[in-house]
């Protein structure tokens, strides 16, 4: 699945805000949600404009990102 397809930036839509690509749910809110203690699927319900593949492709995203982060501060 390509970044596009995930997620999605528009100054006119939530003022900028990340955002699931062709919604208007921010990518915060899965965050928010999980954060709590909620499992996926409660997200997924709650929001059905957001497929399951979006959340699981925008989750590893953020996961390679942390791993990235992690690599490079270890390089100094």
């Amino acid at each position: 699945m390509e970044t596009r397809q995930i997620v999605s930036r528009n100054p006119n839509v939530l003022n900028g805000e990340l955002v699931f690509a062709g919604t208007r749910v921010p990518v915060k809110n899965l965050v928010d949600y999980l954060a709590a203690g909620d499992p996926l699927e409660e997200f997924l319900e709650g929001f059905p404009g957001v497929s399951r593949e979006q959340a699981v492709a925008y989750l590893e995203m953020a996961r390679e990102a942390a791993e990235e982060y992690s690599r490079e501060s270890a390089a100094g």
